[in-house]
This record gives C-alpha cells, structure tokens and sequence, in this order.
C-alpha cells in the first residue's frame, strides 16, 4: 500500500502502489480479452452428414465457452475494483488517542497511528497498529472492549483482524457493533442405511456486519451426494472470499458442475444473506427447498421455483429480500424434511407446526422441528434431513 496526503492535510489516501495498481490493471485488460475471445455467436457447421447428438455436443462446448468468458470478465471486474480501490484515513482527534494509547500502555500493548475511516455501509471504523512486549501475548478481543470503554462506542473486532496481539506489530480494524445479533442452530438425521449426510452447510460471518448461511442438498445420498453438497460449499466460500458478487459465485459454481456434464449430480443450494446493521436479509434458492420465516406466532414462506445446479450454463437466481424484526426466526430446511410432510399437505402442516413452537434458542427450535418431522415419516428416515435456525435479536 502507498499512502498520500489529501488536499485538506487531515487525512491519508491508502492505495494499492502505483506498480502494482498497472499490473492488476494490465492483467484485468489480458482477461477481458481472453473473455472476447470466447464471445462468440453459435453457428453450427453445415454439412449434412452430421447427426443431431454432434449438433447437441458442438452447442454444449459452446454454452461452455460462453460461461468461462463470463467469469474472465468477472475476474477482470474485480481486479479492477482492487486496483482502483482507496482507503481514506483521518487521525484520530488527540486528546482521544493519547488516552487510548495510555491505557493500552498500562495493559502492557503499545499501540500507534490510531485512525478512522468510513466504510462504505456508512459506519465509521478504526484501525491501528497493536504489539506487546517481547515475548508476551495479549487477547485483541479484550484491548478492542478496553477501546471501547475510553472512545465511549461499542466496537467489536473484525472478522480479518488476528486474535492475539503478539510482539510483532500488527493491523486491527474495530468496527462499531451491529444493530442486531444472530445465533443459529442445526440438526440433521442421516438416510437409513446411510454412514453419511448428503446435505451440508455453512455460516460464514463477512466484513462489514454481513453473515452468510448456505445449504446444499448433494445428488442421492451418502458419500457421493456429501462429496457433491461440500463442493458446493467450498467452491462458494472460496468464491465469496475472493471478492465476487454472490450472483456471480453461483454462476461459477453452476458452471463447475454444468461443464463436468453428469445427468446424475445437481446438487442444490439455498442461501440467506443478513445485514446485521440493516436488519434485512436476502435469499437465493438454487432449487432448495422452503425457508419459513417465523415471526411471533405467525410464519411466512419463501420459496423461489428453481432447478438445481449444473442443469443449464448459466442461472439467474433473482434475490428475495426480507425486512427483519427483533425476535424473528429464519428456519432454513432440506427436501428431506419437506418429503416427510408430504401426505399432510406439508406446506400448510410445517407453517402450523413452526408457528406453534414457543422455544427461543435456534438450536432446540431445530431439535424438536426434527423429532416432529420424525413423527410425520413414521420414524423412518427416507432421506437426508437438515434443518437450520437462525435467531435474529436487537443489540441492546
């Protein structure tokens, strides 16, 4: 990063170094280059002797070129986005950080350079530069609660920020907390006759007071149908964590499995996307099954008729967004669960039984959703079943 002085001297511009800013710049030019070459319109070659099933192959090598000059494009995007990008810093006011850095001091923490800067939800940051003694160890999470105290804000560490600070000096980044809490809890019964879940899924907390619950349902069952649903989840993880847009993600994840071209493996993925500041939240459903949201006593569902992963080259999942409440309740579930209620009219019958549950913590309102399931099947498992709460509360 190089720094810069803005034109009122109160404040620093970090930014990727020049050099390094022409290079992503440069390799963003090459991709989308490549991603031209791979533009192109379908014109099947004529000749008469040509059966159907090499006009259908032929297309299909093209729908695979179409995608990957969508993800070139996407890659330069961001490439783009990161060579552009600038942190403006402004110094923290000095009687402030004199007092922080006086009572990190007394903890045994040196800390320098305390500064704020905005991110782009509207809130305000601060970052600084933290390391002990030599050879001690210190908590970050308890100097960012002591930060807290002397600036008067309630501030947490960042997901990105390191946990210890040690005797080499390191970058932390405290954010103001988040407007709401989130707590989830899972519970999951395995197909009889089965060692194995083929449904998986993820929580992944992001910067900025985001959080990220996916599940994927795999192909089947057991250890083909789990290989399928954690591909699923890593190929998203690593996709979301590299920067792209989720839309885009679940392109590239769809043309993973689209260009491998298995009739048999098209595993499913329901993803629900909270601001934690806005208290809202967003679903994308690649062919997953109802998520229900649950408020008081009455429940709403949000579903979103689609077909699984890898059926076609590309999908265009449009998201369904959802303002949130203090107490409401997302109840995220697999087909498994669904195909348990089906000679009850299940949607009505999970509504009735979601809306009568009084339970407050996510992962006991997931056990007893399960037992009832349960009951609904016989006590037979005939398939996979997952279910998912997430708790959403105002941070009082």
């Amino acid at each position: 990063m190089s720094w810069n002085r803005s034109v009122n001297k109160e404040q620093q511009t970090a930014q990727v170094s020049e050099l390094c800013r022409r290079r992503l710049l440069n390799y963003a030019d090459s991709f989308q280059e490549l991603a031209r070459s791979y533009d192109l319109e379908f014109h099947p070659a004529q000749n008469a002797d040509r059966d159907r099933q090499a006009i259908l192959e032929e297309k299909r090598l093209w729908e695979n070129r179409q995608a990957i000059s969508g993800h070139l494009n996407e890659v330069a995007k961001i490439m783009t986005e990161t060579a552009c990008e600038a942190l403006t810093l402004a110094p923290m006011e000095a009687r402030k950080r004199r007092r922080l850095i006086q009572a990190l001091a007394e903890e045994g923490i040196r800390a320098e350079n305390p500064c704020y800067f905005a991110q782009s939800n509207g809130k305000q940051a601060i970052v600084l530069t933290m390391k002990t003694a030599r050879g001690q160890k210190a908590a970050a999470e308890d100097a960012a609660d002591m930060i807290s105290v002397v600036l008067d804000r309630r501030l947490q560490l960042s997901v990105s920020s390191p946990l210890t600070i040690e005797s080499v000096p390191r970058s932390f980044i405290l954010e103001e907390e988040s407007d709401y809490l989130v707590l989830t809890g899972f519970s999951r019964a395995v197909k009889e006759d089965e060692a194995v879940s083929g449904d998986n899924y993820a929580v992944i907390e992001a910067e900025k007071g985001r959080m990220t619950i996916m599940l994927s349902d795999g192909t089947g069952s057991g250890e083909r149908a789990c290989r399928g649903s954690e591909k699923v989840l890593d190929l998203m993880e690593k996709m979301l964590e590299a920067g792209y847009e989720t839309g885009a993600a679940i392109n590239m994840v769809n043309t993973a499995f689209f260009a491998v071209g298995e009739d048999d493996d098209h595993p499913t993925l329901d993803i629900c996307e909270i601001d934690l500041y806005q208290g809202s939240c967003q679903f994308r459903k690649v062919g997953g099954a109802a998520t229900f949201l649950k408020r008081s006593r009455e429940v709403e569902q949000v579903s979103l008729g689609s077909l699984p992963l890898g059926i076609f080259p590309q999908v265009d999942v449009k998201p369904i967004y959802k303002k949130l409440e203090d107490g409401d309740y997302l109840i995220m579930v697999s087909d498994g669960v669904v195909d348990a209620f089906e000679k009850e009219d299940y949607e009505k019958r999970i509504s009735e039984v979601i809306a009568g549950i009084e339970d407050s913590n996510p992962g006991d309102i997931a056990e007893r959703l399960l037992r009832i399931a349960l009951r609904a099947s016989g006590g037979r498992v005939h398939d996979d079943m997952t279910i998912g709460v997430i708790g959403i509360w105002e941070n009082q």
